[in-house]
């Protein structure tokens, strides 16, 4: 941990720490809803499931019994209980779901939602008295890990929602370095889409929020890994400052391959990638790197590990924590978009007098390039050059109601999501939760009709993720779209 002297740009004895991760190779309706309830367990599961997808053939097999693990996320907030999870041992078996649930049209009102690990934070992946279809149990032969282990994310959520990290600066989102999708639409059809095949649905899946279709496969673009990671990590006292530095280090021709910065009330961190034999070299671009940089300088920290363990640092965390029994609390995490022509703006109201503390879990905060960035996909972001990752990821600790419990923490949200709701500012969510169609409208803009346009070809009756709340499976789409 890192602790600086408080500046004038925030209240009265608030610290600002500000952190920086520099690193160098290649990427890699709320109705029925509650917070923090308990199971929500159907009285009557619909006959229909019972009668007639039960006598359906799978490849995999469909469970009705041992259900209650998909009505559960890392959000840890909703628990909407399915009436059936798919195991699908081949995409015909997840077509052929789709398929029938479609052809039933109107006269049901089954859902369907695609969950891979599970680490949805308001109940996305989940399918209240629908089907749930687990997505770790699709393993086609091509696929294989390292050491033979499962991986701990999985691919298809992250392109759902764009795949936003330190190193989105350079490469854009996961989802601007996708070839080809396989994608299992609405009506249960199997398409194979690219820029140059099926290039509309291409563009919606990706972004999408899984309201076009279930991503079956997935060609992205990857590099040789390196060996080594420098790590170097400063702190900052002036937000100003910190973000001049942040923004210098993207816009660098010989840049960090990694940018990353937290809030502490506040820290920074950097890291660098590279191979044993080119130590020396890296060692020179470094120092020329800091040389322009604004840092306090007596708190540089470097350190060496390996690739693999910087990028397993996570999991180690959550290791630890569940080795002391506080993993499996709510996450009610708050991502936003903020242009750069607000982020100081932003700062000000927000660690200077909504946010405290932040003892709840750690504030990211980078910037990215949106020229990195393809318009043509359905995530939206700020319209400015340049604009902000700004992530609180708190946990919550249970039975709690003081500044450390759900209630609170929530409160504190709100008060965020109040302040970034003025127009002028232009803040946009990352990974997006509403309550209402309208939010879900003003959220996409002069966006929604092409969205509404998609959801109109590709998953007419409402099937896939209704955990999103932007569609409702009981109102059948029109033919016209609609006016406001």
């Amino acid at each position: 941990m890192f602790y600086a002297e408080s500046h004038s740009f925030f209240k009265p004895r608030t610290i600002a720490l500000l952190v920086l991760v520099f690193l160098l190779s290649s990427m890699i309706d709320r109705k029925q809803l509650s917070s923090n309830h308990p199971f929500v367990t159907p009285h009557t599961i619909q006959s229909i499931v019972h009668s007639s997808i039960a006598n359906m053939t799978f490849d995999g097999h469909l469970c009705f019994d041992d259900v209650q693990y998909a009505a559960k996320d890392f959000g840890n907030r909703y628990h909407l209980m399915p009436s059936a999870v798919l195991h699908p041992k081949s995409v015909s078996d997840i077509s052929s779901i789709i398929k029938y649930i479609f052809d039933l049209g109107l006269s049901s009102e089954l859902t369907v939602a695609a969950r891979g690990h599970g680490h949805s934070l308001e109940g996305q992946a989940q399918a209240y008295q629908g089907v749930v279809i687990s997505m770790e149990s699709l393993r086609v032969p091509k696929m294989s890990f390292h050491t033979g282990r499962d991986p701990y994310v999985d691919v298809w959520g992250t392109l759902s929602n764009a795949g936003i990290s330190g190193q989105a600066f350079r490469h854009g989102p996961q989802i601007n370095n996708v070839y080809q999708l396989e994608v299992v639409t609405g009506r249960g059809e199997v398409a194979t889409c690219s820029e140059e095949q099926n290039t509309d649905l291409f563009h919606a899946v990706l972004g999408g929020l899984g309201q076009f279709g279930i991503i079956t496969q997935a060609r992205i673009a990857l590099e040789p890994a390196p060996k080594m990671v420098k790590w170097i990590r400063a702190l900052y006292s002036d937000f100003s400052i910190f973000t001049e530095d942040q923004e210098l280090l993207i816009s660098s021709k010989v840049a960090f391959d990694y940018v990353e910065g937290f809030v502490i009330i506040n820290r920074t961190e950097v890291a660098k990638y590279y191979n044993p034999e080119e130590s020396e070299y890296i060692d020179q671009e470094i120092d020329t790197q800091l040389s322009a940089m604004n840092y306090i300088r007596s708190t540089l920290f470097q350190s060496e590990v390996s690739y693999v363990d910087f990028l397993d640092r996570v999991h180690v965390s959550e290791i630890k924590l569940r080795e002391k029994g506080l993993w499996e609390v709510p996450h009610p995490w708050l991502n936003l978009l903020i242009p750069r022509s607000s982020i100081h703006e932003f700062a000000q109201e927000v660690f200077g007098n909504i946010l405290k503390d932040t003892s709840n879990g750690p504030v990211l905060i980078y910037p990215v390039n949106k020229s990195r960035w393809k318009n043509s996909t359905s995530l939206i972001t700020p319209q400015e050059d340049v604009f902000y990752l700004v992530a609180f990821l708190s946990s919550a600790v249970p039975s709690s109601a003081g500044k450390d419990g759900l209630e609170h923490i929530l409160t504190q949200n709100r008060k965020i999501l109040h302040f970034c709701g003025r127009p002028h500012l232009g803040i946009k969510q990352y990974l997006p939760h509403y309550s209402t169609p309208e939010e879900w409208k003003a959220h996409f803009g002069t966006h929604w009709e092409v969205f509404y346009r998609r959801k109109l070809a590709y998953d007419p009756l409402a099937i896939l993720t209704p955990g999103q709340r932007i569609f409702r499976r009981e109102k059948a789409f029109g033919l016209q779209l609609p006016t406001s």
